[in-house]
């Protein structure tokens, strides 16, 4: 389902990324905890290219849409997020919080432009959904999942809904596999002793990120085939 917006304007959006990413590592400085010894801010070159290829991915996707904004915002609060919990196993309420506000707005907007008040409401319902599924994952093990990862849910529930179901339920699972993947390298290069000491929130984000673009592909053609 790529290449449906022209190369100018995926080229352009990009660009877009670029200067984006430009102001990213004050983004993660600024909302990072203040510890003893600060580190330094991340390379703001690849940042850059990261979050331009990453916008380039979405604007060739969703195109000239409504529906774009909102995932343009998405991609850059993950980016900031996935380098923050990286380095300090920490996904901070500064962030989370209003993304979960600000990612409501722009949906509400793009269901307003596009008259999709379905996508809208199934939008809120999987924030909700993916809320309650991760607390009660973090009540059954704490050592697994912090507080971070439930309110995160919420937020990629909210982005996962407004695709759809199948999407909603793709990006649960590569979040898992993803997770499982970084956990098993970790152990195997004895870089880590115990699952609580790699963070969960990327995997959730690259997760999250695939699934915006593939998931209902992946969910009514190879998972859930049955899926309407």
């Amino acid at each position: 389902m790529l290449g449906t917006a022209p190369l100018w304007w995926a080229l352009t959006v990009g660009l877009g990324g670029a200067a984006v990413g430009w102001f990213l590592p004050r983004a993660v400085l600024r909302y990072s905890p203040v510890t003893a010894k600060p580190a330094p801010a991340p390379p703001r070159p690849v940042l850059m290219v990261f979050t331009a290829a990453l916008f380039v991915l979405v604007a060739s996707f969703f195109g000239l849409s409504w529906q774009l904004p909102a995932y343009l915002f998405f991609v850059a609060v993950a980016v900031v997020l996935t380098v923050i919990d990286l380095r300090h196993h920490l996904l901070p309420n500064a962030v989370v919080l209003p993304a979960l506000g600000i990612g409501f707005g722009l949906l509400a907007l793009a269901a307003t432009g596009e008259n999709a008040w379905g996508a809208l409401l199934r939008a809120v319902l999987g924030a909700l959904v993916l809320f309650v599924l991760y607390l009660a994952l973090a009540l059954i093990s704490p050592a697994g999942l912090g507080m971070g990862d439930v309110k995160l849910a919420a937020v990629l529930g909210l982005f996962l809904g407004f695709q759809g179901w199948g999407a909603l339920f793709v990006g649960a699972l590569l979040a898992s596999i993803f997770g499982a993947l970084v956990g098993l390298a970790m152990l195997t290069s004895r870089r880590g002793g115990r699952r609580s000491d790699v963070p969960f929130g990327p995997s959730m984000l690259a997760g999250a990120l695939v699934a915006v673009v593939w998931g209902e592909i992946l969910a009514r053609e190879y998972l859930l085939p049955g899926l309407a």
